[in-house]
């Protein structure tokens, strides 16, 4: 007995509903990906010093927990002086304990996760290596470019917001990986004004250039680096630090990564009342998602093969973004 042409089009119907349906899944975002925070203060060289070390330590992970969803089992705080705050601060920030630190972020990090690290502290220069100032011997940016090796297919944020920073920024940088130094040279040494306002783009609205609700460290970096140079044109000094930033795409793989988590962003998506827009905002996110993951597989990839597959993503997430902007302008 025959197939009538009305049966053969529901089957086709439904078989191409459920291509849809499957290449929808697949296309969303992975939100098994975790975000790893280690923060290391340096020594101290004076009281005040490390309490205006820890002040920001505690400001950046407070919010990392509060506002951007990081699990706080995610975190690693190593300080010089552990006893000062015993329920954030994890260790001493000897060179020991930040290679366990390391270590130990390594072997729970999945591969799609993102490792976030902050350097706040002092940093030195001996006119061949930079290095950032710890109780005992110092680490060197060499030590840290092996530390990183740790991590093969993570994403990678690290900023070094020390004097001397600068140094950093060559023998760190690589696929997949966005570095930024408070410094453009190891030969700028005076203490830095960029942490205190990079850690206050973390947590302020204002730095939330594009209004997507959402801070990148991109955003972060520029926002930080504008209030530096205010502050020295207020005061009419000469500036003795120029912030550099490093992700071998001219800023735009640093603008796709943030301090967050997740379950922050499912928070966000879930806060959207229109279930039309909900949608699109979450698909545009996925394209975002696949956009950064090629530019991850970029140096492993065929070049002409990279373009076409980015050429398609790109053109795919405009139209999801013009489709966003019509939605919101009926409202």
């Amino acid at each position: 007995m025959g197939v009538s042409p009305h049966a053969r089009a529901s089957v086709m119907l439904s078989q191409t509903m459920m291509l849809a349906v499957i290449a929808f899944a697949l296309a969303r975002p992975a939100f098994a990906q975790e975000t790893h925070l280690i923060v290391i203060t340096g020594i101290e060289a004076s009281p005040e010093d490390g309490a205006q070390f820890h002040k920001w330590a505690a400001t950046l992970i407070d919010a990392a927990k509060r506002k951007d969803g990081v699990a706080e089992a995610n975190i690693l705080y190593l300080a010089d002086k552990p006893d000062v705050d015993r329920a954030r601060i994890r260790a001493r920030s000897t060179r020991e304990e930040v290679d366990k630190a390391f270590t130990d972020v390594a072997a729970r990090a999945r591969p799609t996760d993102q490792i976030f690290v902050v350097l706040l502290g002092h940093g030195s220069f001996d006119g061949h290596d930079a290095a950032f100032n710890l109780p005992g011997p110092d680490l060197k940016a060499a030590d840290y470019a092996k530390l990183l090796q740790k991590f093969g297919t993570q994403r990678i944020v690290f900023v070094n917001t020390s004097s001397s920073s600068g140094g950093f920024l060559a023998p760190l940088a690589g696929p997949n990986r966005t570095i930024v130094a408070a410094t453009k040279t190891g030969g700028e040494r005076l203490d830095t004004l960029f942490p205190e306002y990079f850690v206050e783009a973390l947590t302020n609205e204002a730095a939330d250039k594009n209004r997507d609700g959402r801070i990148s460290v991109l955003e972060a970096f520029d926002y930080a680096r504008t209030k530096v140079a205010q502050v020295y044109q207020q005061k009419g000094n000469v500036v003795t630090e120029h912030a550099a930033l490093d992700d071998g795409s001219d800023g735009k793989l640093a603008d796709a990564m943030f301090l967050e988590s997740p379950r922050a962003r499912a928070v966000v998506f879930a806060s959207v009342a229109d279930p039309a827009l909900r949608a699109l905002l979450e698909q545009r996110q996925a394209l975002e998602d696949q956009i950064n993951a090629l530019k991850g597989r970029k140096a492993s990839m065929d070049a002409a093969a990279y373009e076409q597959e980015l050429e398609k993503l790109v053109t795919d997430l405009a139209l999801k973004t013009r489709a966003i902007q019509q939605l919101e302008k009926k409202k």
